[in-house]
């Protein structure tokens, strides 16, 4: 196995002092300007690279951020909403050639404690919170550990943290529009993890458009799932087996959103012309899908991104703000119709 260069294998082949490289590669007075560059130049030829651990435990930065997400690990491998979140925050992030520490934990006690494990060894500088809770315990553990961080969607309450918000009062309502003016009286949402805040919203969201448009509970209702595929089938089915059974059913995801339709073909029920469906998130699921799935269309790359921007803004000393990502967009697609008469 090939041997890290070190401090000591500059030194000797740059011809100069162990003190020497340690000033020239940390900017720091004390060396001229012809040695800090053949330091340099050194250093690049035999390819080292700081060791963060030592860099942390000396108090500087260990050039590396932290993403945990809490959730079960069937629904990660099927959602592309976390890997095109990723992608965003990771293209921020390798611009400043700064390091990602992701880690998948069973539950929000679990989360917590890679936190303080994290903020014990000094493994990251500030850490991007997902999935924001009601009465989320993360803020005010951070918080506490003065561990920077950024959410991304909003704690309810909201905390003190910085957070990237996503307007799903404003998305619902685009939805909701966009399937009474077809005619659907009778919609079914089709919603996440409960707990969530996200979800919390979206479900009083929809509570809201449907008081707004005078469709009674009976008729506008939201059910909870774990955004997985076979949870997903297994609220269709449900659904759909009711003697009055929705025209229109809404979904939290594409995953979900695709689940359905594949089991209204299996019960005959064709799509759009008994029943109409709409994706939350759009993705080539939904765009592959026959009939193409009505979705709403947001840059979740640019999500990550915006939560990125503000976590190295926080480290920077930016004091704590509130961004909100761009609002989600309806495409109506070949998957919603008016109802028939009969229904």
């Amino acid at each position: 196995m090939a041997r890290r260069p070190t401090i000591k294998d500059i030194a000797r082949r740059a011809g100069v002092s162990q003190s020497a490289v340690s000033f020239a590669l940390n900017d720091r007075p004390g060396v001229s300007e012809g040695t800090r560059a053949r330091v340099r130049k050194v250093a690049e030829e035999l390819g080292w690279q700081p060791n963060s651990a030592a860099r942390a435990l000396s108090g500087e930065r260990s050039g590396a951020v932290g993403l945990v997400l809490a959730r079960p690990a069937h629904t990660l491998g099927v959602e592309s909403f976390f890997l095109q979140l990723v992608s965003g925050i990771q293209e921020v992030l390798a611009a400043g050639r700064i390091a990602l520490l992701f880690q998948v934990a069973p539950d929000i006690e679990a989360e917590c404690a890679v936190y303080r494990r994290w903020w014990a060894e000094r493994r990251v500088d500030g850490v991007i919170v997902v999935d924001p809770r009601t009465d989320d315990p993360r803020p005010a553990l951070l918080q506490q550990l003065a561990l920077p961080a950024v959410t991304v969607g909003e704690t309810d309450p909201p905390s003190t943290l910085s957070a990237v918000r996503a307007d799903d009062a404003g998305a619902m309502a685009q939805v909701l529009d966009h399937l009474y003016g077809l005619g659907h009286r009778r919609i079914v949402h089709v919603a996440g993890l409960p707990g969530l805040a996200h979800t919390e919203r979206r479900i009083r969201s929809l509570r809201a458009e449907a008081d707004r448009l005078g469709l009674g509970p009976g008729d506008v209702r939201s059910v909870p799932t774990d955004y997985s595929d076979a949870e997903g089938a297994a609220a269709t089915r449900r659904i759909l087996a009711e003697p009055r059974p929705p025209t229109a059913i809404v979904y939290d995801n594409d995953v979900m959103a695709v689940a359905g339709a594949a089991v209204a073909a299996e019960l005959g029920i064709p799509v759009p012309d008994r029943l109409s469906l709409v994706a939350w998130d759009d993705s080539a699921l939904c765009r592959v899908t026959r009939p193409r799935l009505t979705a709403l269309v947001r840059d979740t790359g640019a999500f990550g991104r915006i939560a990125a921007e503000e976590l190295l803004a926080v480290l920077a000393g930016s004091p704590p703000r509130s961004r909100e990502s761009e609002r989600p967009r309806l495409e109506p697609r070949e998957s919603t119709a008016p109802p028939p008469a009969a229904y």
